[in-house]
């Protein structure tokens, strides 16, 4: 097993269409251990292949939540479905949840999600399994097949926000191919 780099936002592989997976041999076994590691080393709670610089449709995710229930795994060849957003009245003070990205490291923003999402994929045995989430378990799973759709986080962002993260990536210069992070190794303030 090993740590693997993590490609930063300028990165070409983020922002295209992940492949679907059709080999689910000993090299795809051995991907997913890395990513799991990857994920852990950095540390956070998702993890899809684009972000390693493997253009295929997996991801793993590993968050506890509040009752302490651990949901682990990996999806492979996903499919999500999402409920519509929550609906704010002129009187409601929504305020979205702040999120964070592996390949955007050491920002968060604020982002609506869905609350609420239907995850359907298969493991490394190729069984279909099927995973209902609320709260945050389910923004994990969109943000992780957002990045399996060739979209990053900081792309869903509202004007003013996605302003904010188009000069950091420029200050930082994470607007060209080929800029990653070595979790364990780098710091992220100095990711490139």
């Amino acid at each position: 097993m090993a740590v693997l780099p993590i490609r930063i936002s300028g990165d070409p592989v983020l922002h295209t269409p992940a492949l679907p997976v059709t080999d689910f041999g000993p090299a795809l076994r051995s991907l997913v251990e890395d990513m799991f590691q990857t994920m852990d080393a950095a540390p956070g709670v998702g993890l899809a292949a684009p972000q390693v610089g493997v253009p295929l449709r997996l991801f793993t995710f590993s968050w506890t939540d509040d009752d302490d229930v651990e949901h682990r795994g990996v999806a492979i060849n996903p499919v999500l479905w999402i409920s519509p957003g929550p609906v704010a009245d002129e009187e409601d003070e929504f305020e979205p949840d702040e999120e964070g990205c592996l390949s955007f490291p050491g920002e968060r923003f604020p982002l609506e999600r869905s609350t609420d999402a239907l995850l359907r994929a298969f493991d490394l045995d190729q069984n279909p399994f099927e995973l209902q989430a609320t709260g945050w378990l389910a923004r994990i799973f969109q943000h992780e097949f957002d990045h399996l759709e060739g979209h990053l986080y900081i792309d869903r962002l509202e004007r003013n926000h996605s302003r904010q993260a188009s000069r950091i990536a420029r200050k930082r210069g994470w607007m060209s191919p080929g800029t990653s992070w070595l979790p364990g190794v780098d710091n992220l303030e100095d990711a490139n």
